[in-house]
């Protein structure tokens, strides 16, 4: 397997010269014609002599200035129009958090209120049979076999006392 690599190598810099001279503008090629590059390319591409002297000599490489924007994200940075903001520096990113926050609490507000007057009832209902109180026509309710008031004697989940903490 290893005797192929040389041969390999070899192959993969030949297309990656000739495909690189494809894509290479006119006004980029320095000293013979596009077309004239592509052949030496691919005459001389098995010992490596044309597409080194593509490399080499073809086209016009532009260094870069002042060492930043050598890889495309650092290149981005410096060429972006629209600047990110963190969402911690954001404040329409904050105001919709205070709004969220405003509408959660007048929630959980509604519920406890309603959790309140549940439990208020609950416990009016547990104190009222147990008082012996009547009903509203005068009369005590039947009785079941356990004790509870009621159609079938079962308790349901509005007759159940709330837990205590």
């Amino acid at each position: 397997m290893l005797r192929y690599l040389p041969f390999l190598l070899v192959l993969a810099l030949w297309i990656y010269a000739f495909i690189d001279c494809i894509n290479t503008p006119e006004s980029q090629v320095r000293g013979l014609p596009k077309v004239v590059w592509v052949l030496i390319i691919l005459l001389f591409g098995e010992v490596l002599i044309g597409p080194i002297a593509w490399l080499v000599a073809g086209k016009e490489r532009h260094r870069v200035a002042g060492g930043g924007g050598s890889t495309p994200s650092e290149w981005h940075r410096r060429h972006s129009t629209a600047k990110w903001v963190a969402p911690d520096d954001n404040p329409e990113f904050l105001r919709s958090l205070r709004e969220e926050n405003k509408k959660d609490e007048a929630l959980l507000k509604d519920w406890e209120a309603d959790l309140r007057r549940r439990e208020e009832e609950l416990r009016r209902k547990e104190a009222g049979p147990a008082d012996g109180a009547t009903g509203t026509d005068g009369t005590t309710g039947p009785t079941g076999s356990d004790g509870t008031h009621g159609k079938s004697g079962r308790k349901g989940p509005e007759d159940t006392p709330p837990a205590t903490s």
